[in-house]
């Protein structure tokens, strides 16, 4: 925790900075943004993250900052906020005013205040907004990639839904077959999430993941190692098929 208290003691002056220095490649303006530059490799976290604990019963210690998966799988988590079911709103953490939380357990959530504010971001600025289930994944991503995390988790207790991130090797050395993982990571992506350009989403992805990748008028062609990926889209830069082989 030394790091969290001495962040807040010079707020002021390292607040704005911190997310940088935590990653200095991933910026983005809006959720649409978010999606097409990083939405991808968030989803492909949470396929290993269920991997790891999909099925098994969930435990906070909020004493601890842990939360614990089954009876032995426990990881330091981050809080970020929760859903009400009654009222379908959602609440940041630093905006539970009757929670009386640590400011440790909110250290990711208050740089996200910081950076929404400085980027004109809603979703990450306002205390409290209506929302549906798809902005609590959205939120869950952005922390993922601004700091790295090993994946995020939703919490439902009953009244409510919190929303957690957590970091675990476990969950990072999660193994899948990388060819058969973004043929079904990106559509789920589309599906789920309304993307304006699937196109520069794809794109971004296959370079994250290490693919060349060449786009001749709507079709785009990826190359890696003997991985081959063919993708078509439409006028509207929308995905039409989609397909690949080893």
């Amino acid at each position: 925790m030394g790091l969290f208290n001495n962040l807040f003691k010079k707020k002021e002056e390292t607040t704005a900075s911190t997310i940088n220095q935590q990653n200095n490649t991933k910026h983005f303006t809006s959720e649409n943004d978010f999606l097409e530059k990083f939405g991808a490799l968030a989803l492909e976290k949470q396929r290993n993250l269920y991997t790891v604990t999909g099925g098994l019963s969930w435990n906070v210690d909020m004493n601890k900052e842990e939360i614990t998966f089954g009876d032995d799988l426990t990881f330091p988590m981050q809080v970020l906020g929760s859903f009400s079911h009654s009222s379908e709103t959602w609440l940041w953490i630093w905006d539970n005013k009757a929670g009386g939380y640590a400011e440790s357990v909110m250290k990711q959530a208050l740089l996200l205040k910081q950076y929404g504010e400085e980027n004109n971001i809603d979703i990450l600025s306002v205390g409290q907004f209506d929302a549906v289930e798809n902005d609590l994944h959205i939120i869950g991503m952005m922390a993922v990639e601004m700091f790295n995390a090993s994946g995020y988790y939703l919490g439902n207790y009953g009244q409510g839904t919190m929303v957690v991130t957590l970091k675990s090797d476990i969950v990072d050395q999660s193994e899948s077959e990388e060819l058969s993982r973004i043929l079904t990571v990106f559509p789920e992506l589309i599906s789920t999430f309304e993307i304006r350009n699937h196109k520069n989403a794809f794109t971004n992805y296959l370079s994250q993941k290490g693919y060349e990748w060449t786009s001749n008028g709507n079709e785009v062609k990826a190359v890696k190692n003997t991985a081959i990926i063919n993708a078509v889209f439409n006028e509207n830069n929308l995905l039409t098929k989609l397909n690949g082989n080893s």
